[in-house]
């Protein structure tokens, strides 16, 4: 992952991928813990403005250089493994914790913290997911929550009650698009990822997960750039609060 604020304030993403994601380029998962941890160390480096050599995994470089040093850029992971939870932690300016099982939100902000602990970091955390306040919101995320739960930890699926059949069959029909993979995916195994309700719910719901967890940041995903304007305006009124 990667990105730009809106703030003009550039950072750098990194995540090691799933399956979904890197089968398709017929990328394979090489030591992925690993290789983030030494393209933090390449990346802290290189803003530096030092002259890097190094040896990974995946990748190598030879007395590499930028030629415009930004020494204060930050490094956020996006993981959800508990070592990677627990490398951006210890390394990283700040993790994303994307569409998590809400029930196991406090576990997976307890390997962060770990991490910062061990290392004298402050990682900040952020925690995104979408607000639903409508069926329309709802029919918008069930598509993206198919390859999220099949890559799920096991845990997570055995509290949803998911099987692996059923997981066996949704990743069967994402060979014909999110769409289609979506139908098999009930309503029970979507809320449990997201803030739902009325705006009040979801607003009170949300400043309990912020101030429970110690969360520093949210970030509202848009994946219909048509109905983007509407989600931000709903989502605006949510972080207004009550």
């Amino acid at each position: 992952m990667s990105g730009l604020c809106l703030s003009r304030r550039a950072f750098l993403g990194l995540g090691a991928g799933g399956s979904l994601t890197l089968d398709p380029l017929a990328l394979e998962r090489v030591r992925p813990l690993e290789t983030v941890r030494r393209t933090i160390e390449a990346c802290r480096g290189l803003f530096a403005g030092d002259t890097v050599d190094l040896d990974g995994p995946t990748f190598s470089l030879r007395s590499a250089r930028l030629g415009w040093a930004r020494p204060d850029l930050p490094i956020w992971l996006a993981g959800r493994g508990p070592r990677m939870l627990d490398l951006g932690g210890a390394e990283a300016d700040g993790v994303m914790l994307d569409f998590i099982h809400k029930p196991s939100l406090g576990d997976y902000v307890g390997r962060i913290r770990d991490g910062s602990q061990r290392t004298g970091n402050r990682a900040g955390i952020c925690y995104s997911t979408m607000v639903v306040t409508d069926d329309a919101a709802l029919e918008t995320v069930r598509p993206h929550m198919t390859y999220r739960l099949v890559d799920s930890p096991a845990e997570v699926r055995d509290a949803l009650g998911m099987t692996d059949d059923d997981v066996a069959t949704i990743r069967s029909a994402l060979a014909d698009g999110l769409d289609a993979a979506a139908r098999h995916v009930p309503d029970e195994w979507v809320l449990p990822f997201v803030i739902a309700g009325t705006v009040d719910e979801c607003a009170a719901e949300l400043a309990d997960l912020v101030e429970r967890h110690g969360l520093d940041e949210f970030l509202i995903p848009v994946f219909d750039v048509h109905a983007g304007a509407d989600l931000l305006e709903v989502t605006a009124r949510v972080l207004a609060g009550p």
